[in-house]
């Protein structure tokens, strides 16, 4: 059994054969699908995912790059959002200081506000962070105690020490298998393994000898056979335990 917790059904890539990728994931040993809600629309989309099939669960978020157009209406609506049933997180929230599509100012007052309404529901969090380590800490630390996963990790090992400490999970993206990804996978062999999760971020970061083509959830297996390999663990024990972790994070059933 395996546990894809981070990926994007909803985007246009999956347009065409949305179903076939989803029971393919299934068939291939893929037991459940945590379809992250990237905006408003995104959202909703996976809502409406989670209800259409009985393995897929649904979070609701506003991506930082989408900042810059948070206003109350979105308040209202994303609030109205996190209620629903098979609404497992909040997420993917955090801060991008990479790509700046929205001010830095703009992205930790949407950060904020979600990370607090994410306390009031008593649901986990799922962290964007891309070179805002700092920021991203300070925001989260003011709302403790949370719950909370730091998905596609790409912090230095300061950061990843910082974010264990305070009880988060890691999860890493089937970047890992990328032949350049040494300092990935010496972060990886470091988090313990109860602290692991998997993900795809599919239709992003195929897998090492498919770049170039659309990621997938069926993928989430080359990511496991790599953390096994680095882990030095059998591939079952690997799949059973971030499995676990997985369940217990998104209080699956």
């Amino acid at each position: 059994m395996l546990i894809d917790t981070h990926c994007h059904l909803d985007f246009p890539e999956f347009d065409k054969d949305r179903d076939e990728v989803a029971q393919g994931a299934k068939n291939e040993g893929v037991d459940y699908i945590i379809n992250i809600g990237s905006g408003l629309l995104a959202s909703e989309k996976a809502l409406e995912l989670a209800r259409l099939y009985d393995f897929i669960y649904a979070t609701v978020g506003i991506h930082p790059h989408e900042a810059d157009k948070f206003d109350d209406g979105a308040k209202t609506r994303i609030e109205e959002l996190a209620k629903k049933d098979k609404v497992v997180a909040i997420g993917e929230t955090g801060l991008d200081y990479y790509k700046n599509y929205s001010k830095a100012e703009n992205q930790k007052i949407l950060f904020t506000y979600l990370v607090k309404l994410a306390v009031d529901l008593r649901l986990p969090l799922v962290i964007h962070n891309r070179q805002a380590q700092e920021d991203t800490l300070k925001i989260l630390k003011q709302a403790m105690p949370v719950k909370a996963v730091v998905h596609c990790f790409s912090g230095d090992a300061n950061f990843l020490k910082e974010c264990l400490d305070l009880g988060f999970l890691i999860s890493f993206t089937c970047n890992l298998t990328y032949k350049k990804a040494q300092n990935l996978r010496a972060l990886a062999k470091s988090t313990p393994l109860k602290r692991l999760m998997l993900e795809t971020d599919a239709p992003f970061l195929p897998p090492e000898g498919l770049r170039g083509k659309r990621n997938e959830p069926r993928y989430v297996k080359f990511l496991a056979q790599e953390l096994a390999r680095i882990k030095e663990t059998g591939l079952e024990e690997l799949a059973r335990v971030t499995t676990e972790n997985a369940k217990k994070f998104f209080n699956l059933k």
